[in-house]
């Protein structure tokens, strides 16, 4: 710990957001860098606690007490190596990570204060590819083969992760490019997709091949590969295991929907339909006039109060919406401290993104009725504000009217409404499944933790059919 009183004399400053004004005409990261003095002197502030909450609170494990000593002193590649030791992927959670670390810091807890973890985390990641000390290894093969359907983040850390452990790794995904969530769901101005292209190229040189446009399925213990093709005797190539075990990180592709009246009117949409179509209009693809699902002159409105609404409406905002509005079926939570959500769980307060601070009339405890339309097309929706009761048979709250319906305009609406865990049949023996395919719809360093504990488990079987 190189300066013990660091954290009673250095206040926490995090590098902000670009100007509103400015970021809002482009698609280009909001957020911006520290210089190295002040990144150094904020890794100062870690206090090395003896019992460091943060390696519990993270899914991952993470040494964060340890790398941000290194980071202090200015050994940026010895805490790039305490950093990827535990995280394969930091340039990711270090962008777009609500941060569980910092919200088990005991600086947290004291002043409110945590050590600026995540940002840390961004600047070693980035320090390490500007300098070299990215380097690519090149394992020696064990003559095993595993399959990963799915290149979202749990599917790349559990690939990365078998590859490095000497299995030849295949990647079969169903879109054109890798990533999954972290390229088709989370926008460009919170992830630039040239990082995750920086990755991919790291994980080609080191031997991990990619398949696309390929959809998978397992019957009766035979991979079954659809490769898309117009050719149909060469559509299906049907493979009896040449792999040694399957990891299934398909993730969670079916978005919660709302079934009310109205649903089926031109302009109510699911928001990854918003979200994956503008990222790859940004990548390039083009797209008919008539698909495009766009906010441009338009009266918005978000339905779900979560990240992913929120992605919504920065999208919105650089699409040219005319207004935004969003509106929660929950009530409003507290501001700083919620006394309802104690520590060692995850603190319910009020989240303001950067989207949020762009232009946004938000809303709680209201219901979606209806939409609305004319000729076909969306002009408002249908709303009621509510109240949640006690249940007199226990468990959940029981939502009840606390106003009279009225009508929100608006010619674009957008659901973000969380998605459904799937469901699986039963796989053969050596198939596994990691990442949200097994748990529902979490965060992105919990489906990396998956990953890492998917190819571990891979590593035990494959090596007990050996035994």
């Amino acid at each position: 710990m190189g300066n013990p009183k660091a954290f009673l004399t250095v206040p926490r400053k995090e590098a902000g957001y670009r100007p509103v004004h400015d970021r809002i005409h482009d698609f280009g990261e909001v957020e911006q860098t520290l210089n190295t003095r002040d990144r150094q002197e904020q890794a100062s502030r870690c206090m090395d606690c003896g019992v460091p909450f943060c390696h519990w609170a993270c899914p991952l494990g993470n040494k964060d007490p340890e790398w941000n000593d290194a980071l202090y002193r200015g050994e940026w590649e010895s805490a790039y190596k305490l950093l990827t030791a535990t995280n394969p992927f930091p340039e990711f959670t270090g962008r777009i990570c609500p941060a569980l670390c910092e919200k088990a810091c005991v600086l947290y807890h004291t002043t409110g204060e945590a050590v600026t973890n995540r940002e840390n985390e961004a600047a070693i990641t980035e320090r390490a590819f500007a300098e070299g000390y990215v380097t690519i290894r090149h394992p020696e093969r064990m003559g095993k083969r595993v399959a990963v359907v799915g290149s979202g983040p749990s599917g790349l850390a559990a690939a990365n992760a078998l590859n490095h452990m000497g299995y030849t790794v295949t990647v079969f995904e169903k879109n054109e490019a890798a990533g999954g969530l972290l390229r088709y769901g989370i926008p460009n101005f919170k992830l630039n997709k040239k990082i995750i292209d920086r990755r991919i190229s790291v994980m080609e040189q080191e031997g991990v091949e990619f398949c696309y446009g390929c959809t998978v399925a397992i019957d009766n213990g035979k991979l079954i590969i659809d490769n898309g093709s117009a050719d149909k005797d060469s559509q299906l190539s049907i493979i009896n295991f040449p792999f040694d075990a399957i990891v299934i990180a398909s993730g969670t592709p079916t978005a919660r929907d709302l079934r009310v009246p109205g649903r089926e009117l031109k302009g109510v949409h699911l928001a990854l339909e918003l979200l994956s179509q503008q990222n790859r209009v940004l990548a390039g693809r083009e797209f008919p006039e008539e698909e495009r699902v766009t906010a441009k002159g338009k009266d918005v409105l978000v339905i779900g109060g979560g990240d992913t609404g929120s992605d919504c409406i920065g999208t919105a905002h650089r699409q040219g919406a005319r207004s935004v509005t969003q509106i929660e079926i929950m009530p409003q939570p507290p501001v700083g401290h919620n006394p309802a959500t104690p520590w060692p769980g995850w603190p319910v307060i009020l989240k303001t993104t950067s989207s949020h601070e762009e232009g946004c009339t938000r809303r709680w405890n209201i219901n979606t009725l209806e939409f609305l339309g004319k000729d076909g097309r969306l002009t408002g929706v249908r709303v009621q504000p509510i109240e949640w009761e006690p249940n007199p048979a226990g468990g959940r709250p029981v939502m009840a009217p606390a106003g009279e319906p009225e009508v929100i305009k608006a010619e674009l609406a957008l659901l973000a409404m969380g998605f459904l865990k799937p469901e699986h049949p039963q796989y053969p023996e050596g198939v596994f499944v990691c990442g949200d395919a097994a748990s529902g719809a979490s965060l992105v360093v919990r489906a990396i933790a998956s990953g890492l504990d998917t190819a571990r488990k891979v590593d035990a079987y494959v090596g007990g059919l050996n035994s």
